[in-house]
């Protein structure tokens, strides 16, 4: 095992903000009890946010960002891993307290580990990453609120992004109705090839004034949008249907009512993959690896950079300039 190596870093004084590929060694990690091979790590907002003076993701400073990681155990203080094994790890302190997955090497808490399930390799992994594990998350509690594929069609808000474009990849591998909803009109072909049946623009259910109540289109939804677009959602849900929300690109306010939940019964569930109980995070990574597993994963959704590509991808989805997930190879 070498002790030098590359890793993104950003570092932040009272006078200059900087972001660069850095030569570091073994010494510069931080504690934890198993070091990892980093093989690849993948690109989210929240690492874009990560790499900006202003961005309120790093809490101290020099630091690496990336919040997931897929690699091999070189060292291992815990007996629940040896060297030589294949892990992922995603959420917790991952790439905001903790130094991230933009590193050739990473040392890592062993309660934050999840083991390489069969059916997975560590770059199928970090296609999913931390955006597809929230799809997986979101589309677990939809069928624990009873949906199942009779029940109607789905929708997907954002449906480009990471969260958007795994989740409508893994309805459709489910058998779902998948309803994508997308602003850009240039990436209908694109949804099509991951699953969409149909698809809409944000203004085809964009409601302004929002009514409180709309005609019943969906079984459920997935939302990583938020704001508007949810208050919309809720009033076109079926009765008894679910929306899984994840985020808020759209707004933290949602100018809605109750009458949704308490003439039609539909439900809002909170979405969280940070703090996700490990059995849980298990069983969905073991879903991810069967039921969940699309075959668009690599051919589609994914795309590949280097460790020297990453800053401007980093700029470009700050932008909103990408598309499905893009995966680092270190």
């Amino acid at each position: 095992m070498t002790n030098s190596f590359r890793a993104f870093v950003v570092n932040k004084t009272e006078d200059n903000f900087s972001a660069d590929i850095q030569h570091l060694t073994l010494d510069d990690l931080p504690e934890g009890n198993v070091t990892i091979r980093t093989a690849y790590s993948s690109v989210n907002y929240k690492d874009g946010l990560a790499s900006i003076p202003k961005g309120k993701i790093v809490r101290s400073y020099p630091f690496i960002p990336g919040i997931d990681l897929a690699g091999t155990v070189t060292e291992s203080n815990d007996s629940r891993f040896q060297a030589g094994d294949e892990v992922i790890v995603t959420s917790y302190e991952l790439g905001v307290s903790h130094f991230g997955g933009f590193s050739e090497y990473a040392r890592i808490p062993s309660d934050w580990i999840v083991p390489l399930p069969k059916g997975l390799t560590l770059k199928e992994a970090m296609v999913f990453g931390t955006a597809g594990f929230t799809a997986a998350l979101s589309i677990h509690r939809l069928e624990e609120n009873g949906l199942t594929p009779e029940k109607g069609p789905v929708l997907v808000t954002g449906a480009t992004g990471g969260v958007g474009s795994t989740a409508v990849a893994m309805l459709a591998k489910r058998g779902y109705h998948v309803v994508a909803s997308t602003g850009k009109a240039s990436e209908h072909e694109y949804l099509q090839a991951i699953g969409a049946a149909d698809i809409l623009s944000r203004e085809d259910f964009s409601i302004d004034p929002i009514p409180v109540l709309g005609k019943q289109r969906w079984a459920a939804a997935i939302d990583p949008v938020g704001g508007k677009a949810l208050a919309s959602i809720l009033i076109m849900l079926q009765y008894g249907g679910s929306v899984a929300v994840s985020g808020l690109t759209g707004g933290g306010d949602v100018p809605t009512t109750v009458y949704p939940f308490i003439l039609r019964g539909v439900n809002l569930l909170g979405i969280d993959s940070v703090y996700c109980p490990m059995e849980l995070r298990k069983t969905l990574w073991e879903r991810m690896a069967t039921d969940l597993k699309p075959e668009a994963l690599l051919n589609y959704i994914a795309q590949e950079v280097t460790l020297d590509e990453l800053p401007q991808v980093l700029s470009s989805i700050l932008k909103a300039e990408m598309r499905g997930r893009t995966i680092v190879k270190l």
